[in-house]
């Protein structure tokens, strides 16, 4: 029997940062998924995760980025990509949020850094209004920048469902990548990944039998 629904933030209730990267890069000269490539090169060790761990400062990122992406080709300055961060709140995201919290307890499941305002890391004061509005809907929020330990490490799905009082087999988890789904799936989570998010909200109202759309 489920009992709470896990959300990712980025990617999920917002659209997906990744389209902020593409945007940069061909504006500015960088080849597709530059970013990416970068942040996807020693995963558990680069400036990227160091940052969503707290370990690093954003200046010390902004410099060991830069020479991660003169290692694979072209500099760039770490804090370019920390304001293409914050993407827009999806409202149908949102309504199928506001209808689960209804029957189930919610939490929010963020690989996140201390920049910009909260969970989606929002730069504007607009947009990081609307944003705490959303975070103020979740039971629970586990951010990777409090918590000191990021997505795909287990240790922050346990951290989630030991606040909620809940066991792995009770939960339906959302999120946009594969990587952070595995370990969710493999403690015996219900997990979707939202590529689509229509096809991921006819997912979830299979899973919690609500109607979502």
């Amino acid at each position: 029997m489920i009992k709470a629904v896990l959300w990712d933030f980025g990617g999920v209730l917002t659209t997906s940062p990744f389209e902020a990267f593409r945007r940069y890069e061909r504006e500015n000269g960088y080849p597709d998924d530059f970013i990416r490539s970068i942040n996807a090169t020693n995963p558990d060790d680069n400036a990227w995760a160091k940052l969503e761990r707290s370990e690093i400062t954003v200046e010390q990122f902004d410099e060991l980025f830069d020479e991660e992406a003169r290692a694979a080709g072209k500099p760039l300055a770490g804090r370019e990509v920390l304001f293409l961060l914050s993407g827009d709140l999806r409202p149908a995201m949102v309504r199928a949020l506001e209808r689960c919290s209804e029957s189930y307890k919610t939490a929010c499941l963020t690989n996140n850094i201390a920049f910009g305002e909260g969970p989606g890391m929002a730069t504007a004061d607009h947009r990081a209004r609307a944003i705490q509005e959303v975070i103020d809907k979740f039971d629970v929020v586990v951010e990777s920048s409090k918590v000191g330990v990021r997505k795909p490490d287990p240790e922050f799905y346990r951290k989630a469902i030991e606040a909620l009082v809940v066991a792995p087999e009770e939960c339906v988890y959302l999120d946009d990548l594969g990587i952070n789904l595995k370990p969710a799936r493999a403690l015996g989570m219900t997990t979707i990944k939202v590529v689509d998010p229509d096809t991921a909200l006819a997912e979830l109202e299979v899973a919690t039998g609500l109607s979502l759309r």
